[in-house]
């Protein structure tokens, strides 16, 4: 479509369509070469854009726990658990739309990837909206429901509040992301994240440090950044193009395409809002543990999302290249794609794990001052740092099902092993000792063993299928 065609729309169709026109920077073709080498060109940018998005929400907590007191960081840390159970139910969806476009791109078919595209806008924009409007009006409730102790109550009210108005940037970028990981382009969205790094981090300084905003300058900065690099996004997308044809013909919702997308993310959806609740289940025990444990639960879990920033970047190659490969009808390949992922993402976990036996407090003292809430967090990451191992497995195992259009039996697994074991465990170990959080620590690699052994048993069933469905080609 040319620009004087683009002329005719409205303002609303216009900035429909320059969401849609997608950054072609490079995209691989992930069913050809050593696999290894694709899957590791493939992943890195997602994982450096993964490391800043992360520097960005952890920004939030570094400089409050620089500048104010525990109930701040409390604030911060718990609000930071919500608005991740948001986005983990955004990421899911979207990734329905990356398979879509990764196995009509394995299959040369152009028209069902620009069809997906354009039923992705319209579904996620409705989508946006009505989390939006959920939030905004239950934030109050939501922290009471999260046991906030009294002294942090206001600043975790003021972060959630603005944070959840930012969600519709939140969907609009992983929408985008979504789009550009399907066609195998993982580096754009890290200049998209690069924008938004750089922008949060100088704005916490501003907000929190020098005009003393605490957490509610922590959330402005989070939305601003968001929002500058969502509008840079569209941008940089009006003037770029696909590799196949693309009109105004597409851009409309798709029944059949609509319910393919569901269908495969909603289940990954479903799974990341149930494990996330998990979570939040957890800070609730925690939370009732006075002020010191909320804000030191807070510190590790910000440790674990960039310890746990490899392997799920290795993860979510995975998942797009054997989509791509499954839509080509290469099962060998999807198996090394699988086999090479669990491997590179072993080398992290392994590192992290023995790192944090050794010297948890150098990393805990990265998020606060407080010489209690250091301590306290120390404990809790030496158990917690041995699911980093675990989840090397994990991830990569419910990406090569995810991939292959089969985004059920990762959420079965995975609720199995959270709803069965990690909460009873945390509640048990909690009892148990109910002055720190070192007992704690273990229930996470504990129920992720639960499902490590289940994906053992449903890999040789799925290999099985695999070879009863699908001629072997290399």
């Amino acid at each position: 479509m040319s620009l004087p065609e683009c002329a005719a729309f409205s303002p609303s169709h216009l900035f429909t369509f320059s969401l849609l026109k997608v950054v072609v920077m490079k995209e691989l073709d992930l069913t050809r070469g050593s696999v290894t080498k694709v899957l590791m060109q493939f992943a890195l940018p997602f994982l450096i854009a993964n490391v800043l998005q992360a520097l960005y929400g952890g920004a939030d907590l570094f400089v409050v726990g620089r500048y104010d007191d525990a109930a701040s960081v409390a604030g911060v840390a718990i609000g930071s658990q919500v608005m991740q159970t948001i986005t983990g139910i955004i990421l899911g969806l979207t990734t329905g739309t990356t398979i879509i476009i990764a196995m009509a791109t394995g299959a040369k078919d152009g028209n069902r990837a620009a069809s997906a595209i354009g039923t992705s806008v319209w579904l996620f924009a409705l989508t946006g909206l009505t989390l939006t409007a959920v939030m905004v009006l239950a934030h109050e409730q939501i922290a009471v429901m999260m046991h906030t102790p009294a002294e942090a109550m206001a600043d975790t009210r003021h972060y959630i509040l603005i944070c959840s108005i930012g969600i519709p940037f939140i969907m609009g970028y992983n929408v985008v992301c979504g789009i550009l990981r399907g066609l195998g382009d993982s580096r754009s969205p890290l200049y998209f994240v690069g924008i938004a790094c750089v922008i949060n981090i100088a704005a916490d300084f501003v907000l929190v440090g020098g005009f003393g905003m605490r957490a509610a300058g922590a959330a402005i900065a989070t939305v601003m950044s968001q929002g500058i690099s969502f509008m840079a996004a569209l941008w940089l997308l009006y003037r770029r193009g696909f590799h196949f044809d693309f009109g105004r013909r597409h851009i409309r919702p798709n029944g059949e395409l609509s319910k393919r997308i569901l269908t495969l993310g909603a289940p990954i959806a479903l799974q990341d809002a149930l494990v996330n609740i998990s979570f939040l289940l957890i800070t609730v025990i925690v939370n009732q543990m006075g002020v010191i444990a909320s804000a030191a639960l807070g510190v590790v879990e910000k440790i674990i999302v960039f310890a746990m920033l490899p392997p799920t970047a290795i993860a979510a190659a995975v998942a797009t290249m054997t989509a791509q490969n499954y839509g080509a009808g290469l099962v060998l390949r999807m198996r090394q794609c699988l086999r090479s992922g669990i491997g590179m993402a072993l080398v992290f976990g392994l590192a992290v794990c023995i790192y944090s036996q050794f010297l948890p407090g150098t990393l805990t003292t990265i998020f606060t001052n407080d010489p209690a809430v250091v301590s306290m967090a120390a404990g809790y990451l030496r158990g917690y740092s041995i699911d980093c191992i675990m989840v090397s497995f994990v991830f990569c195992i419910n990406s090569y099902f995810s991939g292959q259009g089969n985004s059920w039996f990762p959420m079965v697994h995975s609720m199995i092993a959270t709803f069965l074991f990690r909460i009873p465990l945390s509640y048990i170990f909690g009892l148990l000792h109910p002055h720190d959080l070192v007992l704690m620590g273990y229930a996470p690699p504990l129920s992720t063993m639960v499902s490590l052994l289940i994906c053992f048993w449903y890999l040789r069933v799925n290999r099985r299928k695999l070879e009863r469905m699908y001629p072997i080609k290399g």
